[in-house]
């Protein structure tokens, strides 16, 4: 399956607040069986699917501007797509998280500061193509797997503090 989506670019539409720049996110995960044959007694494996950053090493989770036109909970689901091919159920907001961007810093943000909304979503669809596939791949990882492998640390943080609570209360 392809995504028909055309990735949003430009910074007419961006949101601001208090000289932040609001992104959101999510941390897209799934659970694997952890044998070949996918059994119900076979143990289930939990997996988080990160990228690949454009602009150095390390993986990131998928997340972009929230636009004027769109809910935070909206630009979460349209990042998954446009960034990493996945849609699926969006779960619940799981915290903001502040960073300073080295990339995106312009007139009403000069700092380049960012308020990230993170959400926790299900992955129900894997598309064989996508908005930006050209420039990013995709990578399964155990948790262990992404804390070692997060470029930034308020991703670290979003993952471990965040999302790794919100699951343990869901299990």
């Amino acid at each position: 399956m392809s995504s028909d989506l055309v990735a949003r670019t430009g910074r007419l539409q961006q949101r601001y607040e208090a000289g932040c720049r609001l992104v959101a996110g999510c941390i897209p995960f799934r659970y694997r069986s952890s044998d070949e044959e996918d059994d119900e007694n076979s143990e289930k494996v939990l997996e988080v699917l990160m990228i690949n950053s454009t602009s150095g090493p390390g993986l990131l989770f998928p997340k972009g501007g929230w636009e004027n036109d769109e809910t935070v909970e909206e630009a979460a689901v349209r990042e998954a797509i446009e960034e990493a091919g996945v849609r699926g159920e969006l779960m619940d907001f799981i915290g903001y998280y502040h960073f300073k961007s080295k990339t995106h810093q312009d007139e009403f943000c000069p700092e380049g500061l960012c308020k990230a909304a993170m959400f926790a979503l299900c992955v129900k669809e894997e598309f064989d193509s996508w908005p930006e596939q050209s420039t990013r791949t995709r990578n399964w990882l155990t948790i262990q797997e992404a804390v070692q492998s997060c470029r930034h640390a308020w991703m670290k943080e979003a993952l471990e503090d965040g999302f790794c609570k919100w699951i343990s209360r869901k299990e």
